[in-house]
């Protein structure tokens, strides 16, 4: 669990949106299930949450996006990034890294869609080790692209097992893990977005310790 407990302060009419990514195109698999989660934590904070499916804007390979008709979808894509004020990102872990599905759709974003906002990192292995590799270079990237990541991250091993039919978490601390990052990220991208910067940085320290 965070360190810091999710909560709203008086101002509840600002309203934030987090968005989740999943580098994963099966509708069942074990990635798209933990990022679906992790948003559910983040509407508990209060936030609009909502998985991009990447498999519906259907983007070109970076160094085609200017072609049409990929043009029109990597610009759907931006707009919907940035209009959110925190990015989930879960990815299963391939060959020791991200998979190929969100490292494009992530070559093809910038610092002007991540600057300043809140990201949670969600890995997933099918192996006992879990998905440190994947989120350690997701974490590089999320500091490359001027975001916030958010202290507590999840790494899930043996993935085939983690998820019942219904598509939730077997295990109830991996459940509890998965939907504080996604408050995490609601409620810091909430005190950012209030510009609460002394409550902000007061309750980030707590996070990282």
């Amino acid at each position: 669990m965070s360190a810091v407990e999710p909560g709203r302060s008086p101002d509840d009419s600002v309203v934030v949106r987090v968005v989740g990514l999943a580098g994963s195109l099966r509708a069942t698999s074990a990635t798209r299930r933990a990022v679906r989660c992790a948003l559910n934590g983040a509407e508990r904070d209060g936030a609009r949450a909502q998985l991009l499916d990447l498999a519906s804007y259907d983007l070109p390979f970076l160094g085609r996006e200017r072609e049409e008709p990929g043009k029109r979808a990597v610009e759907r894509f931006l707009a919907d990034i940035r209009a959110a004020d925190g990015v989930i990102l879960g990815s299963p872990e391939i060959h020791g890294s991200v998979s190929g599905l969100l490292k494009n759709a992530l070559d093809l974003t910038s610092v002007k869609e991540f600057e300043g906002k809140m990201v949670g990192l969600i890995g997933v292995a099918g192996g006992r080790l879990g998905a440190s590799e994947t989120l350690s270079h997701l974490r590089t990237i999320g500091r490359a692209l001027h975001a916030w990541v958010v202290p507590i991250q999840a790494s899930i091993a043996d993935s085939e097992g983690a998820f019942d039919s219904r598509g939730e978490p077997r295990d109830q601390e991996l459940r509890d893990r998965l939907e504080s990052l996604g408050r995490q990220v609601a409620h810091f991208a909430w005190l950012h977005k209030c510009e609460n910067h002394v409550q902000f940085l007061k309750e980030w320290e707590g996070a990282v310790r």
